[in-house]
């Protein structure tokens, strides 16, 4: 079995209002699986729906080929959007009680959680109470009660909310590191860089329908549109630039650089190769600049939300 989690054909409703419809899933093991969509897209019932909180009306869920069951609540850590401490009470003994509802004993969980206030550098939160820390440190302390018990699958709703660049890097970084030591994660974020930046496979829901899934990097060779933003040093840029124009389709292009040089964006026929164009930029001038203009997500994103 190569996904941990599979969710076939899963439909929800809330009396009129369709919350997903027919969506299916697979999330390979040892990944990080991006779950995106727009505000009210479907991504939070779905997770519900992983985590038992509510069952769907048609489909099904499979956690590591077994269909989901009430003791699979320990293999799944689940960070939500909205945050859940108890403000009264002190950081580590309320870290220790949520450890041990996930089935950990009290000594083990001790011993882990000082190791991870350790990593983190907050040991000196431990009797703080949790009205005392702010929305940041409050959400470094819940990471931490989520990735404690060691899931086979963890869920992160919005992970870096809450956190200025700093501590949202090290929270990144923590989830690289869990991944490298074989936990798969579900994560969803309206932060397109940070998916970027994590993730190995997209789901993208819109209106409570999947309209795009598969490997992030597959996806973006499908969107790709073999253009290259170029900068070229030449004495005759608009005899440059005309003569480009008769072989390719041509366009201005913005970005920074250091000099004045033509700036251009050039989109290549499909006979046309990278090596082709510059050979012939080399033979009009000094290409300063040469780079694919590969789609980011976000782009991704906004077209495929647009056109759905």
């Amino acid at each position: 079995m190569n996904n941990l989690l599979e969710a076939h054909s899963v439909s929800k409703t809330f009396g009129e209002h369709t919350a997903l419809n027919n969506v299916s899933i697979a999330v390979p093991k040892g990944s990080i699986f991006g779950l995106l969509g727009p505000n009210g897209a479907g991504k939070t019932t779905l997770i519900r729906i992983i985590n038992q909180i509510t069952m769907p009306d048609t489909g099904h869920v499979l956690l590591d080929g077994e269909p989901l069951k009430n003791a699979h609540i320990k293999d799944i850590g689940y960070l939500p959007e909205e945050r859940g401490l108890y403000k009264s009470m002190k950081v580590g003994e309320q870290a220790l009680y949520l450890a041990q509802l996930k089935g950990m004993q009290k000594a083990e969980a001790k011993k882990k959680l000082h190791e991870w206030f350790e990593r983190l550098e907050i040991g000196d939160w431990w009797n703080k109470k949790i009205q005392e820390l702010s929305k940041g440190m409050a959400q470094k302390i819940q990471f931490v009660v989520t990735v404690l018990h060691e899931p086979k699958l963890l869920i992160f709703d919005e992970p870096f909310s809450g956190f200025d660049p700093i501590n949202a890097d090290i929270i990144k970084d923590e989830i690289l590191r869990l991944k490298n030591e074989g936990a798969t994660v579900i994560f969803s974020t309206h932060r397109m860089e940070s998916v970027e930046e994590l993730c190995d496979h997209i789901a993208l829901i819109h209106k409570s329908n999947k309209i795009l899934d598969g490997n992030l990097i597959d996806i973006k060779k499908q969107y790709k549109t073999n253009t290259f933003e170029v900068g070229l040093n030449t004495d005759n840029p608009e005899q440059v630039r005309q003569n480009l124009a008769e072989r390719f389709m041509v366009s201005p292009a913005e970005f920074r650089t250091l000099g004045n040089e033509l700036k251009l964006n050039i989109k290549l026929t499909e006979q046309g190769s990278a090596n082709e164009l510059l050979n012939y930029l080399t033979g009009k001038g000094q290409v300063s600049h040469f780079v694919e203009l590969i789609p980011s997500v976000n782009d991704i994103f906004i077209k495929t939300v647009k056109s759905n």
